[in-house]
C-alpha cells in the first residue's frame, strides 16, 4: 500500500511498466475490461487489465 493515499492499487504484474515494487500499480486509477470470448467463469480468464504496457 502506498502511504498518503486513500485507496491503492495492488498489482504483481512484474513486467507490467506500471509495477513497482511493493506489489503496487503507479497509475491512480486502472480500466478493467471483459477478455473477449471467454465465458468459463473464471476471474483469471474472464478479466484483465486494460492499462497493461510490457516494460
Amino acid at each position: 500500500m502506498h502511504v498518503g493515499r486513500k485507496q491503492s492499487i495492488g498489482c504483481t504484474v512484474e513486467s507490467c511498466v506500471h509495477y513497482h515494487s511493493g506489489d503496487y500499480c503507479s497509475l491512480s486509477a486502472i480500466v478493467v475490461q471483459p477478455c473477449t470470448n471467454c465465458s468459463n467463469g473464471s476471474p483469471e480468464d474472464e478479466s484483465m487489465c486494460s492499462n497493461y504496457r510490457h516494460r
